[in-house]
């Protein structure tokens, strides 16, 4: 199951931006993962599983490795990305989308 996971670390330390990049530049080193990064947080796309296993290898390296790190995190399982035709001489526009969960027997 693909999902989507919106991350963002907060580490207890005054020169916090270093720790910050130093995590979000880890990450983009996975190419199994799809990786966005905005001023608030950062957005991450992939199989459920795996993205989960590497979020925690890479928090606890992160709280091995310097101050006392807060991650806030929103897991949205099933939620999966595609590409649609931009507007007419546009971008392609990327557009989450729920993937369809199959349906129980009644």
């Amino acid at each position: 199951m693909r999902t989507a996971v919106d991350i963002s670390m907060y580490p207890l330390a005054g020169d916090y931006r270093p720790l910050i990049q130093a995590f979000i530049d880890r990450l983009n080193e996975y190419p199994d993962l799809q990786v966005e990064t905005n001023a608030l947080s950062t957005q991450i796309w992939g199989e459920l599983d795996r993205v989960m296993t590497i979020l925690g290898e890479e928090m606890a390296r992160s709280a091995a490795t310097g101050p006392q790190p807060v991650f806030v995190l929103k897991v949205l399982p099933g939620l999966a990305r595609r590409v649609e035709a931009g507007p007419a001489g546009g971008q392609p526009i990327e557009v989450p989308t729920r993937e369809k969960s199959p349906q129980a027997p009644s």
